[in-house]
């Protein structure tokens, strides 16, 4: 039976390792993760149950400086979402210098009555135990942290001993969702993640900000296989040419890498077909980015 439950924000700059951590702390894939930054571009819930405690975490955006209005967008989703939760933690570089996306962060900490946790990621990329002391040292100077835990999102390491901590936020009360939850995504809105992260693995530049996906059929036949179509857009004829690649070649590799991973998550066959289309400057058009599920709640 569940006595305590929370929900718990994860910020950070982009590219910090929000997402890996999210994954890691949940116990499965619910976020996607490249090494591009800005790559998750609405709040994502992770669900924990955990003996007697169910957390739900919330993967943000990074905090950068918007150029488009779905910048706008994920600017706002991540300072709205540092609001009205049970505790917040912060994720950052183990670099003894407190940058000012985190500045903004921790200036929007000190305003709230929540409990403030600091994570320094990558633990295990720092040779001298000193370095990370001298890190731990700078953010304590800037904020009043509640716990301070060093961890890396990608080996595991720490994050057990980031639960236990946590854990300590919770209040008192019944859980949020059932037990068998991990995400609070729809499953047609994971399917069009998993195709829009291979095309972040894929593509270089600017190409795989300005795409979108968006899941026009999902179905179940009765031989229990799952039948997706997805739509990629771009905002380019040229970077259409470069999706779909020579000879189809691009497309056909996302949609393979894309199938995989869909499969895994849903458990079943997947059947995907998917089509690449152009949207002009669709990042800068309200419709659009509301008609790519990025709204806010």
């Amino acid at each position: 039976m569940i006595k305590k439950s929370g929900i718990i924000t994860i910020c950070g700059r982009p590219n910090v390792g929000k997402s890996t951590l999210t994954n890691a702390l949940v116990g499965e894939k619910v976020a996607i993760v490249t090494n591009k930054p800005q790559t998750t571009r609405n709040r994502i819930c992770g669900i924990k149950t955990r003996g007697e405690s169910q957390f739900v975490f919330v993967d943000t955006p990074g905090l950068h400086r918007a150029r488009t209005r779905l910048g706008d967008y994920m600017v706002s989703v991540v300072r709205e979402s540092v609001s009205d939760v049970d505790a917040v933690l912060l994720l950052v570089e183990p670099i003894p210098n407190v940058g000012e996306p985190e500045a903004q962060l921790i200036t929007r900490l000190k305003t709230l009555k929540c409990p403030a946790v600091l994570a320094v990621n990558k633990a295990d990329m720092v040779e001298q135990k000193e370095k990370l002391l001298e890190v731990i040292q700078v953010y304590s100077q800037e904020h009043d942290f509640d716990a301070v835990v060093p961890i890396s999102a990608r080996t595991g390491q720490g994050v057990e001993e980031l639960l236990d901590v946590l854990e300590d936020y919770l209040p008192v009360g019944p859980q949020l969702f059932p037990d068998e939850m991990t995400s609070d995504q729809p499953e047609r809105q994971m399917m069009a993640e998993i195709l829009r992260e291979k095309l972040l693995l894929l593509l270089d530049k600017e190409i795989p900000h300005g795409t979108a996906v968006e899941i026009t059929r999902f179905a179940e036949r009765e031989d229990e296989v799952v039948e997706v179509e997805a739509t990629i857009y771009c905002e380019k004829s040229s970077h259409k040419g470069i999706i779909i690649g020579k000879g189809g070649g691009m497309l056909k590799k996302a949609s393979t890498w894309a199938r995989q991973d869909m499969e895994r998550f849903m458990g079943t066959k997947v059947f995907l077909k998917t089509w690449v289309k152009v949207k002009e400057n669709w990042r800068d058009n309200p419709a659009a980015i509301q008609n790519f599920g990025y709204v806010k709640e």
